[in-house]
Order: C-alpha cells, then sequence, then structure tokens
C-alpha cells in the first residue's frame, strides 16, 4: 500500500505531466471550495501594476484605478456570480478573472446593445469578435461564457506549448493577452505586460474580496 506521501507525490506528477499545475484541476470544487482557484495559478500572488495611466488618466489608474472600475461594475455583474462559477468550474478558470473580463470588456454588459459593441462587430459579456468565432447563444447567457472562458483557456493552452519554460504567471498572462490581442502578438515576455493583463488582473482581485 503506497504511503500518504508517496500517493500524493504521484497525483502532482501525473497533474505536472499533463501540462497543468499541481493540485487545481484534479481537485473537486465540491469537495474542496477553499482551494479551488482553477488550474493556472494564484491570482493573488501575481504582480500588477492596474491599469496603465496616461495624462487623460492620472486619477482612474494603476490598481486603485482598476479597483474602481471593478467596483462600479460589481452590480452590473451581480446576477451572473452563480454562472460565473458554475463556468469556472467547468473550464478550471477562477471565476474572478472570468469576471474581471466581464468588467473591463462590457461592463457587466451595461454598455452594449443588444449585446453587441457600438460597431456591431464584438458580442457578449465577454466581447468575441464575430469575424473570429460564431457566437453561441445569447449575449449574457451561460452558452456564451462556455464559448468565450473556452476559447481563453484555449489561448493559455497554446501559450503553454508555445513557451514551455515559462511560469504559471506567465502563462496566465499571456492567455490574457492572447485572448485580447491573439497568440501571434505574443513572443517573449515583454509582450504579456501590458495594460489589458494589468487590469484584468486587478480587477480579479478585487473580484476575489467580492467572493468570486
Amino acid at each position: 500500500m503506497l504511503s500518504s506521501v508517496m500517493f500524493w507525490g504521484l497525483i502532482a506528477l501525473i497533474g505536472t505531466s499533463r501540462g497543468s499545475y499541481p493540485f487545481t484541476q484534479s481537485m473537486s470544487p465540491h469537495l474542496q471550495p477553499r482551494l479551488y482557484r482553477g488550474c493556472y495559478g494564484d491570482i493573488m500572488t501575481m504582480e500588477t501594476s492596474g491599469a496603465a495611466c496616461d495624462i487623460n488618466s492620472l486619477i482612474s489608474c494603476g490598481i486603485r484605478g482598476s479597483e474602481m472600475f471593478a467596483e462600479m461594475d460589481l452590480r452590473a455583474i451581480k446576477p451572473y456570480q452563480t454562472v460565473i462559477k458554475e463556468v469556472g468550474q467547468r473550464h478550471c478558470v477562477d471565476p474572478a478573472i472570468i469576471a474581471a473580463i466581464i468588467s473591463r470588456e462590457s461592463h457587466g454588459g451595461s454598455i452594449l446593445r443588444d449585446g453587441w459593441d457600438h460597431r456591431g462587430l464584438k458580442f457578449g459579456l465577454m466581447q468575441l469578435d464575430k469575424q473570429i468565432y460564431h457566437p453561441v447563444g445569447t449575449w449574457d447567457s451561460k452558452e456564451h461564457l462556455l464559448q468565450a472562458v473556452g476559447v481563453l483557456t484555449d489561448r493559455i493552452k497554446a501559450i503553454q506549448k508555445k513557451f514551455p519554460t515559462w511560469n504559471a504567471t506567465q502563462h496566465l498572462k499571456g492567455g490574457l493577452s492572447a485572448f485580447r490581442s491573439g497568440i501571434e502578438a505574443i513572443g517573449a515576455p515583454e509582450d504579456i505586460d501590458n495594460d489589458y493583463v494589468n487590469d484584468v488582473l486587478a480587477r480579479a482581485r478585487f473580484y476575489r474580496r467580492q467572493g468570486y
């Protein structure tokens, strides 16, 4: 019979061999809800500068600015909290990251016109480009979120494959950047240190503290 130490050592090894990070992917969120934060690293330990600052946004920038916008969107996003968590569990993505992307992309849907951006090119809470993806479901549905978060995880996994020596933080940041700009736009670590990634991570930390 395997000892407890050997058993968990094997579990960690199996998780790593599959290209994921140990423990989180195989762990049932129903059995270990406090430990379930997705498969792609802990956002609370990742460095972020928040939204970029320029001459027009000296007040609404940095971590404080990102948190301010996240708080402004909190009421609009609240009705989707349950489905965000369900989709997060399905794709093994931290629900706080999903909430943060929804905040950044559509302010919880509050700026959309029948689910579309003002140009009629991007659809849904997470704003998928219709020129690249065929929208699934209604704009604020579980089907849409499953599709969009599936795109995000595909991007993260593509970055893992493209840059196997990067760490978990770089893989997540790379996936977030690729979700917005495409995988081809990322060729070096400096390419993932941008306004979108830093803003989303800062908002995600805020939403984690709100129970996401």
